[in-house]
């Protein structure tokens, strides 16, 4: 599982939606050059975002896009489901998966869920609040 730049920028945009709005609109264009992320691709994420009901948005003078509820109430999981549409390791555990015939004899099928799980326990288990935290920040060499 590989979490693209989609679900990697939808984590940054609703974390830096979260530490600059104050309850109030942010600007699309604010974000994007915050963020340096292109205008155009930040707008797919944001309605994807914004369908599932995780931001507002706002058009006209003052317009833009908030979050719907504080950002310790928003998991990581929920934010990449929307983007990623799944978390699951292998094809066969993707919800909505058809049944594989080989399930019953399958020497690997324990380990994809208990890493499926691991995975989706851990990004359940953080919020968008996580990462606004200073202690989330880890400098590191490449």
């Amino acid at each position: 599982m590989k979490i693209s730049t989609r679900g990697r920028y939808a984590l940054r945009v609703m974390a830096d939606i979260a530490e600059h709005s104050g309850g109030r609109f942010i600007a699309l264009k604010e974000i994007a050059a915050r963020q340096d992320i292109s205008l155009k691709y930040l707008e797919g994420i944001m309605t994807a975002l914004s369908k599932a009901g995780l931001i507002e948005g706002a058009h006209g003078k003052g317009g833009g896009y908030r979050l719907n509820r504080s950002p310790d109430e928003y998991t990581l999981g929920e934010i990449l489901r929307v983007t990623e549409s799944d978390l699951a390791p292998v094809k066969c555990l993707e919800k909505g998966a058809e049944n594989c015939p080989l399930v019953e004899n399958c020497r690997t099928i324990a380990v994809w869920r208990e890493f499926n799980k691991l995975i989706n326990d851990f990004f359940d288990s953080k919020t968008i609040a996580d990462l606004m935290s200073e202690e989330t920040v880890v400098d590191y060499v490449i």
